[in-house]
């Protein structure tokens, strides 16, 4: 008796479709590769890894405005953990830093239509995730309004959660600190995915039915910025100057990605829990599920009022 190699595949898919603590992540998994959830993570990566480069400026250009003419803040600064921030870091150690109203204000700019191209691009993941047909999408002026929105949030939280972190660090030490540094990323990053997913998902997906990914998206981001942070101590300050900046970029823009999977994953549970798209199939035959998400997504193409996408389903033999 010869083996066929996806005797083991299909049994897995067999037993998957009967359990619902496999067959709901399974479900995502499959809605993911559905939605090609992995150029629209791609996407939302390029903008933000963009988006550094301006933010990069505006920071170094502020810190030449408050180091200028103060020794004490001079000293802080070198002493502080800024010295190690590659290009950054060798600048404050030289104290070759100097503010620029110029170089502010494009800084500033750069780093608002970086932004919008990263509030723009998960605009889109959040529609296409939740089966929004084009025509139902905001126009081009209320798309940027909202994320212009969200930017305004995100600098808000920023400044929050930097002060929260100063006095959890001031007041605390040894186990508190590290209690309280996690409580406050993990309550700073659920503020930051509900404003998300509220104002970048179609107001027709009722707020309760995002709470699960928000949830699992502040979870897993609190648990890659650790990461991150252990990836910066140990690997990019061991490293020598040149190999340090590429161990950065590529650190970051692998950092940036996992943030963007988690992001788009998330909204895919969301779709999924709500229309209960589960069990999926692997293989042949076609569950209910698979109809209802191969239906939603083919009348995502609907682009006017006068459009009508129908889908028809051969019968098995």
């Amino acid at each position: 008796m010869s083996f066929n190699p996806l005797a083991p595949l299909k049994a897995f898919d067999r037993f998957q479709r009967r359990h619902r603590t496999l067959a709901v992540p399974m479900a995502v998994i499959k809605k993911f590769a559905d939605d090609q959830g992995g150029n629209l993570s791609a996407l939302i990566a390029y903008y933000g890894f963009f988006s550094l480069f301006p933010l990069l400026l505006v920071f170094v250009t502020g810190l030449g405005f408050v180091l200028d003419g103060n020794p004490d803040a001079q000293r802080a600064v070198v002493d502080s953990a800024l010295k190690d921030i590659p290009i950054v870091g060798d600048q404050i150690q030289a104290g070759s830093l100097t503010g620029s109203p110029t170089a502010l204000v494009i800084g500033l700019v750069g780093a608002i239509l970086s932004g919008l191209g990263v509030t723009l691009a998960a605009q889109t993941a959040f529609q296409r995730v939740h089966g929004i047909p084009h025509r139902d999408r905001p126009d081009f002026l209320f798309s940027r309004l909202r994320g212009l929105g969200l930017l305004a949030i995100l600098g808000t939280l920023q400044i929050v959660s930097t002060v929260a972190s100063g006095l959890v660090t001031g007041g605390f030490g040894g186990p508190l600190l590290v209690i309280g540094g996690i409580a406050v990323s993990l309550a700073t990053n659920l503020m930051l995915f509900f404003a998300a997913f509220r104002l970048l998902t179609d107001n027709e997906v009722d707020t309760h039915r995002l709470w699960p990914g928000i949830i699992s998206a502040t979870i897993l981001w609190t648990v890659v910025q650790a990461v991150g942070g252990a990836y910066i101590g140990h690997v990019v300050k061991g490293a020598g100057a040149t190999y340090g900046t590429f161990a950065t970029v590529i650190g970051l823009l692998t950092w940036i990605f996992l943030g963007a999977r988690i992001v788009v994953y998330s909204a895919e549970l969301n779709s999924v829990l709500a229309e209960r798209l589960w069990p999926r199939g692997l293989f042949d035959p076609m569950e209910p599920a698979d109809r209802r998400a191969l239906r939603d997504l083919a009348r995502i193409e609907e682009r006017s009022d006068a459009q009508h996408v129908s889908v028809r389903f051969d019968e098995p033999a």
